[in-house]
């Protein structure tokens, strides 16, 4: 194809070097007759608005000459092209692989670029500025799950927690109070819970409601892929709540339930009471609260039933000396979003729609066995033998949460 001398010289009217361009790309043209030009507008962080080249094509790393400028131009100023501020540390990391490669650099893993437009971006966000919401964006920076993790504070100034975190900063987390900063989020964790004092229960329920009529759907909205994990209380009322108001699948709307019940419990039949269980796991399920009931996995004859009642109960004596402060509900919180963002397919003890098991009926959530992957919950560990008892309880559960939420106002 012919060089276009004068349509790129008109391309490049407002251009300050377009002669000495015309010249290197009349160049590049006797070996790469295929490539194409045009000018486009870019957007910068000053709100400036600038024309420049673009050039479409393969040029191999051999060729040394305007690519390697136009490299450090761009590194002087980034574009922001369609990228939020915080992705300007990739902007600068993927130019500087670039420029490895015009300087012929054949180890294209070193930066693990080579797969740059596979890579999948681990986002989450945390919904709720107190010091629950402060535990999670601990508990997760942490254990380094996320590649970015927005803290969604939505209430008047800064106090306490979030005052620190202001100060000192935490890698890749980004405190914001717009919703829409948590757009494409992989796990979006509600910890939002009102704080009502001389009002009935029913009367704080509805307060979160109100909250959450005005957050759901539109954190729904920015991210409708992602799996919501509730953490608000009461989390079995607040969960179908979650997932009345949103429209995402049930698979996708889960409470943090009875995972710390569950992995407590575990570590104290484990650890403390020193019991040979054989790898039988063991399950907190149900309502939390006094409620809760344990159950047990695996086959029977690897341990009696009733050596399991008197063992879990011992268990569950010790357990509810515990406490749950909001750091442990954030190290809870944060084993559950190991497992949904890493695609474990772990089994957690989470509220999920129990509706169809042990004989319920109804639209509530409860805690139950569940086996977390990156796209929710996949599979309900179902009981294989019979279990009057924890029927009875979980039917119990069932009936005065159902009759809790018919008085809500969604």
């Amino acid at each position: 194809m012919d060089f276009d001398c004068e349509g790129l010289r008109r391309l490049l009217c407002k251009y300050k070097f377009r002669d000495l361009t015309v010249e290197e790309l009349k160049n590049v043209n006797m070996f790469f007759p295929h490539f194409r030009y045009s000018m486009d507008t870019y957007v910068f962080k000053d709100d400036s608005q600038k024309d420049l080249l673009n050039f479409t094509g393969t040029i191999p790393v051999m060729y040394q000459g305007l690519i390697k400028e136009m490299i450090a131009k761009f590194q002087e100023e980034l574009p922001l092209y369609s990228l939020s501020r915080s992705d300007e540390a990739r902007q600068v990391d993927l130019l500087a692989y670039i420029a490895k490669i015009t300087e012929g650099v054949s180890d294209i893993n070193s930066k693990n670029w080579a797969n740059y437009e596979n890579k999948t971006v681990k986002k989450i966000t945390v919904v709720g500025g107190g010091e629950l919401g402060v535990a999670c964006t601990l508990a997760i920076s942490a254990k380094g799950l996320a590649d970015r993790l927005v803290l969604l504070d939505l209430s008047e100034g800064t106090k306490g927690g979030m005052m620190d975190l202001h100060i000192f900063n935490l890698p890749n987390v980004e405190i914001s109070k717009d919703p829409s900063a948590s757009a494409h989020s992989n796990v979006v964790i509600f910890t939002v819970n009102s704080l009502g004092n001389s009002q009935s229960y029913l009367d704080v329920v509805q307060r979160n409601v109100d909250m959450f009529r005005a957050l759901v759907p539109a954190l729904g909205h920015h991210s409708p892929n992602s799996v919501l994990l509730v953490a608000s209380q009461p989390v079995e009322v607040m969960t179908y709540v979650a997932w009345k108001l949103s429209a995402f699948p049930a698979t996708r709307v889960i409470g943090i339930g009875c995972n710390l019940d569950s992995q407590r419990l575990q570590y104290i039949i484990t650890n403390v009471l020193k019991a040979q269980t054989s790898g039988s796991p063991v399950w907190v399920i149900g309502e939390q609260g006094e409620d809760k009931v344990t159950k047990w996995g695996g086959q029977e004859e690897v341990m009696s039933r009733n050596a399991q009642v008197q063992l879990s109960g011992r268990a569950m004596e010790l357990l509810r000396e515990k406490g749950q402060r909001s750091w442990s509900v954030g190290l809870s919180v944060a084993d559950l979003v190991d497992s949904l963002i890493n695609d474990k397919k772990k089994v957690h003890s989470v509220s999920v729609l129990a509706k169809g098991y042990y004989d319920i009926n109804s639209e509530v959530f409860l805690s139950l066995p569940c086996i977390l992957g990156a796209s929710g919950v996949s599979e309900v560990i179902r009981s294989t033998g019979k279990e009057d008892r924890v029927t009875e309880k979980l039917q119990g559960s069932a009936s005065s949460l159902h009759d809790l939420q018919q008085q809500l106002k969604l």
